[in-house]
């Protein structure tokens, strides 16, 4: 594949609107957000919801158009640039703030799972409120139990048919669902739910499930308290005889037992498509730090010079030119990732490569940007010590450092997960 390493022109013109986002409202409320846990962060909702709205539209627009059979009226040569613009996008949100990020208004995980997993008629009819209307709307996914973290074949909630109804009820508990209270508050918005409808057949028997909001037996049972992204809630959902329409199981409702990870590999088709943007959010904030470290030391006249020898350098020039390369080693996995996707490509290997390396690299580099600034970076008088805190839930969430690893590895050395653990 082709590598250019100049931006699309489509992308730069909207990373300005974005970059003016950043800097000039979600930078400046940054702090409060962190010191307000869970109050919703209005301006920035306000201010993004007609974009996201649009964006929305002509994705459906286009989806519509496929089903149909018809051609887009102008036919762009070369790839598309959606993943590659959603990271570009990412990265500059989360260096604005990455809790406020978090909460705009649209499918987010949910959206990735309906487009992974879900048929025609079920993207044009979840998705379509993500695009009409004046009121914002969030989705949010809902995989991690109390016993199921990174092993989701131990996922216990169950999914059973009432053959009288056509009904799924489903019956277990969700923990650690990113947006999940923005999403069941809100009159039109869905949760993806991950159940097993045949506990015998391991991952074969997962299957999607889109909870909307408002649905009986559905409820919050608790919004955690967080070290870091503190403007977006994490919420615990508990489902108790929820009976959710039988269209609303995403894709096929067929366990395929010849082939074990069936319902396994739609979960996967979701995160190829979001490890990239965590990815992307992870190195937002890790340029944060490095600019600010960068400021901080230029106002204490020490300059970084490039391009000089390192033995020439001292500890703090050396620190912080392995903190940008670090970034940037990161970065270029993150756009290879999102262009594979872009242009019809397989991309699991590289998702988890830059997944796995973005989060170690942030969490890294922000330490080390505290570390170098000494007390006053470690105090609240700057947003360092917010964007160390905000670091660590990159290397976590989406599949752990550790994890997306093992996925690595066996995907190079061609073992299976019975093979390497």
């Amino acid at each position: 594949m082709p590598i250019s390493f100049e931006i699309p022109e489509r992308i730069r013109q909207n990373l300005q609107m974005t970059e003016a986002l950043a800097s000039g409202i979600m930078r400046p409320e940054s702090r409060y957000y962190d010191e307000h846990e869970h109050e919703r962060p209005h301006t920035f909702i306000t201010m993004t919801w007609p974009i996201m709205r649009d964006q929305q539209k002509r994705q459906l627009d286009r989806l519509a158009a496929q089903a149909r059979g018809e051609a887009p009226e102008k036919k762009r040569e070369g790839p598309g640039i959606t993943h590659l613009n959603m990271v570009f996008t990412f990265e500059m949100l989360s260096w604005g703030d990455v809790g406020q990020m978090l909460c705009m208004p649209n499918a987010l995980l949910a959206g990735a799972a309906i487009e992974a997993v879900g048929t025609p008629e079920q993207k044009e009819r979840f998705l379509r409120r993500f695009a009409e209307g004046d009121q914002p709307v969030w989705g949010a996914m809902a995989m991690t139990e109390p016993g199921a973290g990174s092993d989701t074949s131990a996922i216990q909630t169950t999914a059973v048919l009432d053959p009288q109804t056509n009904e799924w009820i489903l019956n277990g508990e969700k923990i650690f669902c990113t947006n999940g209270k923005l999403a069941l508050e809100e009159s039109n918005g869905i949760v993806v739910v991950w159940a097993t409808v045949d506990r015998s057949a391991g991952r074969a028997g997962m299957k999607p499930f889109v909870v909307e909001a408002g649905t009986p037996g559905v409820t919050i049972e608790k919004v955690e308290i967080k070290h870091g992204i503190r403007a977006s809630d994490t919420a615990s959902i508990v489902l108790k005889d929820a009976r959710i329409p039988y269209d609303n199981l995403l894709g096929s409702p067929e366990v395929i037992r010849r082939e074990s990870t069936a319902g396994f590999k739609g979960a996967m088709a979701t995160f190829d498509a979001s490890r990239p943007l965590i990815a992307a959010s992870a190195i937002g904030v890790g340029r944060a730090a490095v600019e600010f470290v960068k400021e901080k030391l230029a106002e204490e006249g020490i300059a970084i010079p490039y391009g000089r020898p390192r033995h020439t350098l001292s500890a703090v020039q050396r620190d912080v030119l392995e903190m940008e390369a670090q970034l940037r080693a990161a970065w270029l996995l993150t756009l290879r990732a999102a262009s594979l996707l872009d242009h019809g490509l397989h991309n699991s290997l590289e998702a988890s490569m830059a997944k796995a390396k973005a989060g170690k690299v942030v969490t890294w580099v922000t330490q080390k940007a505290v570390e170098l600034l000494g007390p006053r970076g470690y105090s609240c008088e700057w947003l360092v010590e917010k964007w160390m805190r905000d670091a660590k839930i990159n290397d976590i969430y989406e599949g752990t450092g550790q994890i997306n690893t093992l996925i690595v590895a066996r995907r190079i050395l061609g073992y299976s997960s019975r093979e390497l653990t």
